[in-house]
């Protein structure tokens, strides 16, 4: 089977929230191939960051994937909420409630992408339950909260692991946390085809987005030759 198309989705967490339409439409036009918001609620995750109408407010802003990344607990009474508001990869946490199953139905009864995610501490093997119901795999490689943490190399083994147990199917394994140059291609080389970078596509403002970007790029190209 032919490699999966490897994806760079810019996290807007560390962008200048005073202009965030403009850091959205600056990510776009330097290569973004999805834009990833990252919701926190400051109960499942120690940070507070933004919710639907801010999603929604961005919208008009790109014909990007937008990537919404649910780091709240409990997460089903606003998935319908992140659907309207324009999300196209609806992603929950594993840990942040009691019904992985029924969260998931959820998502994509209401038409969107389902994405389940991992926290660095959670076995891979809760995912297999489920693999039916997700187009993607988040596999957090930082504990998620905060920008700008190092990578934990340790979760290549679970993205491993993950990429044995969805063998066959059209889902995609994504990676967030400390993604670098560096560590880009180690996470491909295990198998992710979705790399979310926060500080490393967003340091130096707006001017450095494109040559960031293509940096990063280039690095995971090297590690698969697949980028599509």
């Amino acid at each position: 089977m032919a490699a999966a198309p490897l994806r760079l989705a810019p996290s807007i967490l560390g962008a200048d929230f005073a202009r965030l339409g403009e850091e959205v439409r600056a990510l776009d036009e330097a290569g973004a191939d999805w834009i990833h918001l990252d919701v926190m609620d400051g109960h499942f995750v120690p940070n507070i960051s933004f919710g639907p109408d801010v999603v929604k407010a961005l919208r008009p802003l790109t014909t990007k994937t937008f990537d919404v990344h649910l780091m709240i607990a409990p997460a089903d009474a606003y998935l319908a909420a992140f659907a309207a508001a324009g999300a196209d990869v609806i992603t929950v946490h594993a840990e942040a409630g009691p019904h992985l199953h029924r969260s998931l139905q959820a998502i994509r009864a209401l038409g969107k992408r389902a994405g389940v995610a991992l926290n660095p501490g959670t076995p891979a093997a809760v995912v297999e339950p489920v693999l039916d119901l997700v187009d993607v795999v988040l596999v957090m490689s930082v504990n998620p909260g905060f920008g700008g943490q190092a990578f934990i190399p340790s979760v290549c083994e679970t993205i491993r692991r993950v990429g044995a147990m969805a063998a066959g199917r059209p889902i995609a394994i994504e990676v967030d946390g400390g993604i670098t140059v560096e560590t880009a291609p180690e996470a491909v080389r295990a198998g992710a085809s979705v790399l979310v970078a926060g500080s490393a596509a967003l340091k130096g403002g707006a001017a450095c987005y494109a040559a960031n970007i293509a940096a990063l790029r280039g690095a995971a190209e090297a590690a698969s030759g697949a980028w599509a």
